[in-house]
């Protein structure tokens, strides 16, 4: 089971594509997708989609890919009726998508998810009657009799897999699922053989690994999801992580693919502010105490964060997940030096996980096509038309690239010098320098499809005669407020404050709580570079340790101080945050309160003078001595161009996108999505 060293020498990332011999067969490199969730694996009729999505990821390159969770009985589900290999007749769907992936020289394995105390339904059970916090259901304890059934469940699973298949299995024992709930004192409350010490805590664990094994003969994958970092209190202690991993070594698992933090955990771990790359050292920390091939994972996001993780040595392979999500043929673009083609996650969260925990089917925000494979297409036009987009926002580039690719003549207009819209002020937001990334990718895509790019234009009706189609993707306008002093210098828009175009007092005061609220918020309390582009000043912010010996991997967090006061406001009543992501509002909030941000709702403004703002707050007037008021107060749509071009009679089809459509808050996944669908039909 010792992985191979011997590099490829045909790429610029030769560790990353070494082929991994695991005995009794090889991956043809180190790329592992990871598992996600996507939404189509609950019912059979959506296994020709899952085939197709998965198919576009084995084309792209990837050497092992592990589905989304599937459960290995009723009480495992994660929702009602989800995903569940426990039937004969649940077998032969799954034949679409591994015959599927094998015709693309990928192998797969079918990953096994029992939630535990996770499963959103009243049948939930667990080792102890224990509530998880992120869930209303309080689970069922297992009996003796009970934990030997669900044993037995994953080895039956198991079995079927193989028989569906699969080149092997993913035994999720991370992230809080019910192994997980086992191997730790924080849920199992066991006095029994299953629970009190370590040992008879992950033996369900060791012997989940060890009947799979049997069930599935010795050359079969069993991948073993290990939590590294528990990120909870009362987790597992170091000591006892390495004990696991060396048993389910010695019961038949054949990669250890890294865990890290429970979904109860008060940490971030895949959203775009936690740094590249941010975890690896835990799994270098566990590689000398075994033999069989580690996986690292989590913010791994581009190649050559990949390679230098592989060259020093501190992992076998790495796990790509929703990276795969928003570029299918990320490894092949590595593989043949074209890491700049790459469309890079941005670990937004709002197309993937958001989308799943809204019961919808997971996508991207920078790939649409994403989950929708079957249906999105870009074809090429049968009839090719002259195309006029007006705007380089996400909006306007992603109908301009797309249009262009399925041969169509685009020109892109911009007032601007320089093409982003919107993205060039979220980019410096501390933790969104992702974004830099999108717009290298969208700058790429404009050459390859030959868009004409006409920057620094401001156009007029008159300018776009003799085109067949007009897009506008002409963004917003900030909105304005009305109050007493609303035109005082102190009021400025956030958009002179990301631009740069304002000195910001010491002590500011921000109206409006949506998403750039919050984003203007953490930019105004950081100084100079972000502890996202430095994972270890980033752990010590959320106290995340990964020397520690004790549980969960925690450490007291030492947040940096603000460079600010800032006080950030809401006229509704309430939480302000409360309509942020659903998997990254918490964060944004948790960040702005460890920074001493004072988040206040049923705020009522009563005016600004030389003194400071002047609000009214539960019935009583108060006055914030601030220097600076910051405009967050929603946007309105940039149409002036749309009502120029019906007072000229312009009888071209007119049709608007992003902003310029709906401008209630800037929402870059419904803009991309929605430039790419137009130019997809034009």
């Amino acid at each position: 089971m010792t992985p191979t060293t011997d590099a490829a020498t045909d790429t610029p990332y030769p560790h990353l594509f070494a082929p991994l011999d695991l005995g009794f067969t090889t991956l043809r490199n180190r790329v592992l997708m990871g598992s996600m969730h996507t939404g189509l694996e609950d019912r059979a009729r959506d296994f020709p989609r899952l085939a197709a999505y998965f198919a576009e990821r084995a084309a792209g390159g990837a050497g092992l890919i592990v589905t989304g969770g599937f459960a290995p009985n009723t009480v495992g589900w994660l929702k009602p009726f989800g995903g569940k290999l426990s039937w004969p007749w649940e077998v032969a769907p799954h034949r679409q998508v591994t015959r599927a992936v094998h015709e693309h020289g990928a192998k797969i394995c079918l990953q096994l998810l029992h939630a535990g105390r996770y499963g959103y339904h009243p049948l939930s059970v667990a080792p102890s009657k224990l509530k998880a916090p992120i869930n209303p259901f309080t689970p069922r304890a297992l009996s003796a009799r009970g934990v030997e059934r669900q044993v037995a469940a994953f080895a039956s699973a198991a079995a079927r897999a193989r028989e569906a298949g699969y080149d092997g299995v993913e035994v999720m024992g991370s992230e809080g699922y019910l192994i997980n709930q086992f191997t730790a004192p924080r849920t199992n409350r066991r006095e029994d053989a299953w629970g009190g010490d370590a040992e008879r805590r992950m033996r369900f664990a060791v012997e989940i690994v060890r009947r799979v094994r049997e069930a599935c003969g010795p050359d079969f994958i069993l991948v073993y999801r290990l939590s590294l970092l528990d990120l909870v209190e009362d987790g597992n202690a170091w000591d006892e992580i390495v004990a696991q991993a060396r048993a389910v070594e010695a019961a038949g698992a054949t990669i250890i693919n890294s865990g890290i933090g429970w979904h109860e955990a008060r940490v971030p771990t895949i959203a775009t502010s936690v740094p590249r790359g941010a975890f690896a050292g835990i799994t270098a920390r566990l590689k000398p105490h075994v033999s069989l091939p580690l996986v690292a994972v989590n913010r791994i996001n581009m190649p050559q964060v990949a390679e230098d993780i592989l060259a020093a040595g501190q992992t076998d392979m790495v796990s790509l997940a929703r990276p795969l999500l928003a570029d299918p043929q990320w490894p092949e673009k590595a593989r043949t030096g074209r890491a700049h083609a790459i469309n890079t996650c941005i670990a937004c969260n709002q197309a993937c996980l958001d989308h799943v925990f809204e019961n919808k089917v997971a996508s991207c925000l920078v790939n649409p096509r994403a989950g929708h494979e079957t249906e999105l297409n870009y074809l090429p036009a049968t009839l090719k038309k002259r195309i006029a987009v007006v705007g380089a926002g996400p909006a306007g580039l992603a109908c301009s690239t797309v249009a262009a690719q399925r041969g169509h003549a685009v020109t892109l207009f911009d007032a601007a010098g320089e093409t982003g819209g919107q993205f060039n002020l979220a980019k410096r937001i501390p933790g969104k320098e992702e974004f830099h990334e999108t717009l290298r990718y969208f700058r790429h895509r404009l050459e390859e499809t030959g868009v004409d790019v006409r920057l620094g234009t401001r156009v007029a009706a008159a300018d776009l005669a003799g085109f067949d189609e007009i897009v506008l993707a002409t963004g917003i306008v900030p909105r304005r407020v009305d109050f007493p002093g609303a035109d005082h210098p102190m009021v400025v828009s956030y958009v002179d404050v990301l631009a740069g175009r304002v000195a910001v007092a010491g002590r500011v005061a921000i109206i409006g709580a949506g998403g750039i609220g919050f984003d203007v918020g953490e930019f105004l309390v950081q100084e100079g570079p972000s502890p996202s582009l430095d994972p270890a000043r980033w752990r010590a912010e959320w106290g995340v340790d990964l020397d520690s010996d004790g549980r969960g991997g925690l450490t007291r967090p030492h947040p940096e101080p603000p460079a600010r006061e800032v006080w950030l406001l809401q006229r509704s009543p309430g939480r302000p945050g409360a309509r942020l992501g659903k998997t990254t509002g918490w964060i944004h909030r948790a960040t702005l309160k460890a920074k001493g941000v004072k988040m206040l709702g049923g705020v009522e403004y009563l005016g600004v003078d030389d003194e400071g703002l002047h609000v009214r707050i539960d019935g009583s007037e108060q006055l914030l001595p601030v220097g600076n008021v910051v405009v967050c107060a929603g946007q309105e749509p940039q149409r002036d161009l749309q009502t120029a071009l019906q007072a000229a009679g312009v009888a071209t089809p007119v049709h608007l996108i992003g902003g310029a459509d709906v401008a209630a808050e800037l929402d870059a996944k419904r803009a991309i999505d929605q430039g790419s669908r137009l130019a997809a039909r034009l």
